[in-house]
């Protein structure tokens, strides 16, 4: 029998017409998917912010509160260090105080990394443990660090032990638990991971002190080194080679000559200037430096800066509170 062709399509356009369109309208269907899928993305990972809480030295500057980051990975926050200010800083990013990250809202706080006792590192422990269980925090916090800071933990505690007592046995409603503390006491290697986190600890040089540390961060996204407070570090440039952050302390190398013999070693002991921190991040090759903890001695940002890139031509930020690095 032979076919007509064109009776063929004639008679069965219905069909093609039929069939095209659901054809396109299950691409369109397909793409949209996609592209929504694509939109989603970065809300299913919100991907990693380093913020800085606080980006100073003992100096009562009251532009710089103490040494404090946190690492947010998916609202999550993670602290490294709580000077003095800690809390008041984290509070000022966060919803209830008019700021747009959530992660910043006190009573999430559960893990706090502490790099090493000296005050200003750690002058907000009071803060961290009492403010946040008063804002509705239920759970322990999680503190690592040195030995030293157990003690203060408990001492801190014992301070404020009829502050404690009064909020749970009067009128005010709270819990029994957001104010107390896990202890978890710091070596080198692998200190803690969950899903979101690893973290290795690493010995620095601090002048005598035999517990003072380093933080590196892995999470899916990116890597972060802390220095702490150190001189400079071989085992440092080792676990910040290729970083995607570097935050390293620093003196100002100008500064540093007008000191006293006696200041002169105690700095060179305890600190990194200028000059060596360019020179460790020139081997370690990280994509960001940020200069933070900084004894500016009456140096200005760009002389520090010019200092830095004299050793070093990578990417250079100098640390200011409340900065957040995504």
């Amino acid at each position: 029998v032979k076919l007509n062709f064109s009776f063929f399509v004639l008679y069965y356009k219905p069909f093609w017409v039929i069939f095209y369109k659901n054809f396109i309208q299950s691409l369109i269907s397909m793409k949209s998917k996609f592209l929504l899928l694509c939109l989603l993305a970065p809300s299913l990972y919100a991907g990693t912010k380093l913020i800085v809480l606080g980006s100073g030295t003992p100096n009562p500057d009251p532009n710089r509160a103490g040494s404090a980051y946190a690492l947010v990975v998916n609202e999550t926050p993670y602290l490294v260090d709580f000077g003095p200010g800690i809390i008041r800083r984290a509070a000022s990013l966060s919803p209830p105080w008019g700021g747009k990250i959530e992660a910043m809202t006190v009573k999430n706080f559960e893990h706090a990394f502490l790099t090493h006792i000296h005050s200003d590192h750690s002058a907000g422990l009071a803060d961290l443990l009492l403010t946040p269980w008063v804002m509705g925090r239920d759970a322990k916090l999680n503190l690592f660090g040195p030995i030293g800071l157990e003690q203060m933990a408990a001492s801190t505690l014992k301070a404020f032990e009829d502050d404690i007592n009064y909020r749970i046995n009067g009128t005010q409603p709270s819990n029994k638990t957001g104010y107390k503390y896990n202890f978890h006491l710091l070596d080198e290697g692998l200190i803690y991971k969950d899903k979101n986190i690893m973290v290795e600890a690493f010995k620095v040089p601090h002048g005598g002190f035999d517990d003072a540390y380093g933080f590196k961060f892995t999470s899916e996204d990116k890597v972060i080194v802390f220095s702490g407070d150190t001189g400079p570090s071989k085992t440092l440039e080792k676990f910040a080679s290729g970083a995607d952050i570097l935050v390293h302390e620093v003196y100002s190398n100008a500064g540093f000559l007008e000191k006293t013999q006696d200041w002169q070693k105690y700095h060179q002991e305890h600190h990194t200037s200028t000059f060596e921190v360019g020179e460790i991040a020139s081997r370690a090759k990280p994509k960001l430096l940020i200069l933070s903890h900084i004894l500016f001695w009456g140096s200005t940002k760009d002389e520090i800066l010019q200092e830095t890139r004299s050793t070093y031509d990578g990417e250079i930020t100098i640390a200011e509170d409340l900065m957040v690095f995504e």
